[in-house]
């Protein structure tokens, strides 16, 4: 659809659609809460004189204010989007903090496909790649939108609770910005006006990312601009593949702070222990990156064979195995997504560690089959025929490995094995845990791999406590492998090898953390 810019639309998006309705004289005051004491106009007189300028803060991506190592990157990204749509103004904002509870919000986490973009994360903030001429062919300018926060001398730097810097702290500058980032910067307060130039143009954005962006665009649409920027995701650069690594590596720090823990939890009875250990895992994510790529599964004993076990509350106790999947987002918000089963005392049973053997072999399997021009789906089909076999073997699978893993779902006996691994051991891994999941099928899940590809392989075994199938010792035991694996034109890269996955080597890496004097960020 072409540009209709909405006259009553506001010229900033300040995230109103997401602020309470002001309900008493202080609420009047923007960015004020109905428990505020209102300003006196004494007060407000006295708050806006006798200030030096508010102290300058470092761009986040390069605290020394010189071009961030992955400005090449952003401005490629860019130039690739712009080729695929060219002729049309494409407006992607950041989008704006979710309310988690009345006038309090989640911590902000920017729209991924715009941080791929450019390489910014701060809430509210719009890039605009507008055409630069009139052919198809024309090419885009680049033009990033970033609120300035209200700052000494201003009302709001006292009194609003978004964007005060005596509130929220201080923001880079729009200038240092544009040095950082490499692309040209301008006050958010002026998007608006600049969008008016563009009138009747056709115009793509994403909806519902930023409602202050909707109600400027009315008339945008989405088009394929999620699909395009998720292809185009697809293949990673050597800066995004070192982000990947870097948050790799963080998260093999953040299971070593897990491990390392486990001793004094069962000292103290295990209570609760799997809300203890998440938040160790957290501190590590908070201190290395951003936050956590996802919600952490921290599943003890039975937990472990549910496959999203979100709550974290269950207690520790001898002889249990723990699953933990987990992953650091680092400040690129680049995530990890690895996945251990650790025997929670340091010793395996007998049938824990013939299990175990059985999903390491077929992960192992599993990322053998992962380089460039294979099947997507190749992975997944090398680690299932693994782990039927061996249900076979134990007598608990009623057909071969070959019936039960035929091309033909609708085949007798196919597919039998799956009430035992439960999901299929890929997903894409990049700015989001489950990344380009917007490309079409035939790039992604029915395609070929391609070099520079980040894909997980984590198969598992899932015996429910309650499943009369398989024996009683197996029941209410869970197992998964999970790691980070680089596509390339020869053999694979385990990017989370860091980490150990031989039984022998996790426990002796579990005494290595444990003996440790106490760990040190």
């Amino acid at each position: 659809m072409t540009v209709e810019t909405s006259s009553s639309a506001p010229s900033e998006t300040a995230g109103s659609a997401a602020e309470p309705t002001p309900e008493t004289a202080a609420d009047a005051i923007e960015g004020s809460s109905s428990h505020d004491i209102p300003l006196s106009a004494e007060l407000a007189k006295t708050m806006a004189e006798n200030w030096d300028p508010a102290p300058l803060m470092p761009h986040p991506a390069s605290p020394t204010g010189t071009p961030s190592a992955g400005a090449a990157t952003f401005a490629r990204n860019r130039a690739a989007l712009s080729a695929a749509f060219g002729g049309q103004l494409v407006v992607v904002p950041a989008g704006v903090p979710k309310v988690r509870a009345y006038d309090t919000h989640y911590s902000f986490r920017a729209w991924s496909g715009f941080t791929w973009l450019t390489g910014e994360t701060i809430e509210g903030a719009v890039l605009v790649l507008a055409p630069a001429g009139a052919g198809p062919d024309s090419g885009h300018t680049a033009v990033l939108y970033l609120r300035e926060y209200e700052g000494p001398g201003q009302p709001g730097y006292f009194t609003n609770r978004f964007y005060g810097a005596l509130w929220v702290g201080n923001v880079p500058t729009v200038t240092d910005t544009a040095t950082v980032l490499g692309v040209s910067t301008r006050p958010l307060s002026e998007l608006a006006r600049d969008l008016q130039v563009h009138r009747g143009r056709p115009v793509l954005a994403p909806r519902g990312v930023d409602p202050s962006v909707d109600a400027l665009l009315p008339t945008a649409e989405l088009g394929r601009l999620h699909e395009v920027i998720d292809e185009l995701r697809l293949v990673k650069d050597d800066w995004e593949i070192s982000q990947l690594q870097a948050a790799c590596d963080a998260t093999a720090r953040g299971f070593a702070d897990v491990a390392a823990e486990l001793p004094g939890v069962l000292a103290r009875g295990g209570r609760r222990g799997e809300r203890w250990l998440e938040g160790t895992f957290w501190r590590r994510a908070r201190y290395e990156g951003n936050e956590v790529g996802y919600s952490s599964i921290v599943g003890a004993g039975q937990h472990a064979t549910t496959l999203h076990w979100w709550r974290n509350d269950g207690d520790l106790a001898e002889g249990q195995l723990l699953l933990a999947d987990m992953g650091v987002e680092v400040d690129s918000l680049f995530t990890a997504d690895v996945t251990r089963t650790l025997p929670v005392n340091g010793a395996w049973t007998d049938t824990q560690r013939k299990l175990y053997n059985a999903v390491l072999e077929s992960q192992e399997a599993g990322i053998a089959e992962v380089k460039a021009g294979a099947d997507f789906l190749a992975a997944n089909r090398a680690a299932m025929w693994v782990l039927a076999d061996h249900l076979h073997s134990w007598g608990v699978l009623p057909v071969t490995a070959d019936v039960s893993c035929a091309a033909d779902p609708e085949a007798p006996g196919a597919g039998l094995h799956r009430r035992y691994t439960l999901h299929a051991v890929s997903h894409m891994l990049g700015i989001d845990v489950h990344d380009c999941a917007q490309a079409r099928a035939e790039l992604n899940r029915d395609g070929p791999l391609g070099a520079g590809y980040v894909l997980t392989v984590e198969p598992g075994l899932y015996f429910q406590p309650n499943d009369l199938t398989v024996p009683a010792e197996w029941r209410g035991i869970g197992i998964r492998i999970e790691d980070d694996i680089l596509v390339t034109d020869g053999a694979p890269v385990n990017l989370s090898g860091g980490l150990p996955r031989q039984p022998d080597e996790v426990t002796a890496w579990m005494r290595d953390v444990q003996s440790r004097p106490e760990r040190q960020p």
